[in-house]
This record gives C-alpha cells, structure tokens and sequence, in this order.
C-alpha cells in the first residue's frame, strides 16, 4: 500500500525548497503512526548528525529535519527497491540492503545520508539513518505520462494472462476486500502546488496494488498447484513493477514542481 517514504520524500523536499513549514512535514507524517522516533545506524553516524545513536533515547523527526538542513540537503529521493529490482539506490551498503529489505526508503544524496522507515512496535514508526558514501549514477528519469501509461497497459495485460491461467476466476466478496483495503490505507496528505497528474498516478498506484494483493488470494478450498502459483507470481510480477515504477515517478515529477515553486 501507499508508502511513508513516499510522503517524507515529497514533504520534506517542499520543506527543504521553502514550499512547507516544519510542523507541515510532521503533520503529514501522523497518519502513519501513532509515534515516530529516530536513530542513526550506528555510533559513527550518530556523530556525524547529532542524532542518536543505537542503545540510547531515540531522536525525533524533528531533530532529523534539523540534520538534512545542516548537512545542505536540497532536495529527496524516493527508492522503492525489490530483489531484483534496485533501480535508483547507490552502490552497495547498509542503506541499500535495508531499503531493500523494507521496500522503500528515502535517498539525500547530496547530503550523503538515507533514511529508512520501519514498524519497531505497535503505533511506532522508526526512521533509521545510514551514511551514504557514494550516491551512485542518476536516477532513472522515467516521464510521468509514460509510467501512467505503462501501468495501464500491464493491467490490462496481466489481467488477460491471469484470466487465461484460470486464477483469475470470480471470488465472492472480492471487490469488498478491495475496498477495505484502500478505506483501511493511512490518509495521504499532499502540499498546494502538488501537481494534478501525480495525485491521479498515486491514487491509481494504490488502487492497483489493492487489486495486485487481492488477486494473490486464493478461493477457500481452492489451492493452486506449484507450477499454477508460479504461473500466477510471473503474470504478476510486471506489474509490481509498472505500481513502483509509477510511484517513483510521480513522486519524483511533485518534488521537480514543488522545489520550483517556493512560498518565500
């Protein structure tokens, strides 16, 4: 479903730029958790950002804001990295291998440091810091048209495949869990300015990853074979693809917007 990392990237790159206050980025951070806390991976990185280091009384994202605007961050980027698939991470280390590990993370790179989100207990969000030496080639540029497009089109396309393997049969209620799922996703909260077209792509990427997680649902009773499961994974594994595609997209394409436009 929709990712932290996606709003900290777009909140804290208006903030950085002058488009957002402070208490902006928090509050769009609050549907996320309960509470969020801070720490930097290690002792020597703790040093480095005046945040804490692991095994004492953790920071907070307020103090995290204060290191990106002391370290001379500009601006973020949103990583979205899967086995196989680590397009826009820098080169081997801690901050890949966790980014990974979660699925998501945010990438300062010309403030040398990466940020990555976890659940460390019921209502607790942490943002662990990571020291990044070298931030790798630049980002794919992927046009924002392009990625809503090419999500469309591997709908539809893993839709015909799944019909043709047989595992996309009618599952009663189906349509209800996907509902449940997009009502029980955390309330994403946008700055003015945030252009139209990557709202649209966000709320379709939501949608379709709904629509992804309910078709890897099998019947009751209804067990696929091995080789039928591996069929069903294979048809939909472009389309994780397209979702994060999409999603890198348009998040890149409202910190470009938001960071030429700031309030002061």
């Amino acid at each position: 479903m929709p990712r932290p990392s996606a709003t900290f990237t777009v909140w804290s790159s208006a903030w950085l730029a002058g488009a957002a206050a402070p208490d902006d980025v928090l509050d769009a951070l609050a549907p996320w958790a309960q509470a969020h806390d801070v720490q930097a991976v290690d002792e020597d990185t703790a040093a480095l950002t005046s945040l804490s280091a692991p095994g004492t009384p953790v920071s907070s994202l307020a103090f995290l804001l204060a290191t990106l605007r002391r370290t001379s961050a500009r601006g973020a980027r949103l990583v979205l990295p899967v086995p196989g698939d680590v397009r826009g991470l820098p080169g081997p280390g801690a901050f890949s291998r966790e980014a990974t590990a979660a699925g998501e993370g945010v990438l300062f790179a010309d403030a040398g440091l990466g940020v990555v989100p976890t659940a460390v207990a019921d209502g607790v969000l942490r943002w662990t810091v990571y020291p990044v030496g070298d931030p790798g080639p630049p980002p794919e540029y992927v046009a924002l048209t392009q990625a809503e497009r090419d999500l469309r089109e591997q709908v539809r396309q893993s839709a015909s495949v799944l019909t043709s393997l047989g595992v996309a049969r009618h599952r009663p209620g189906v349509r209800e869990e996907i509902a449940a799922a997009l009502r029980a996703r955390p309330a994403s909260l946008w700055p003015a300015g945030m252009p139209g077209q990557a709202l649209r792509v966000l709320q379709h990427a939501d949608e379709v990853e709904a629509i992804l997680a309910a078709a890897q649902v099998d019947e009751p009773g209804g067990a696929l074979s091995a080789s039928a499961a591996e069929a069903r994974r294979e048809a939909l594994r472009p389309i994780d693809t397209a979702v994060r595609v999409a999603r890198r997209a348009a998040v890149a394409e409202a910190v470009r917007v938001l960071a030429a436009s700031p309030l002061v």
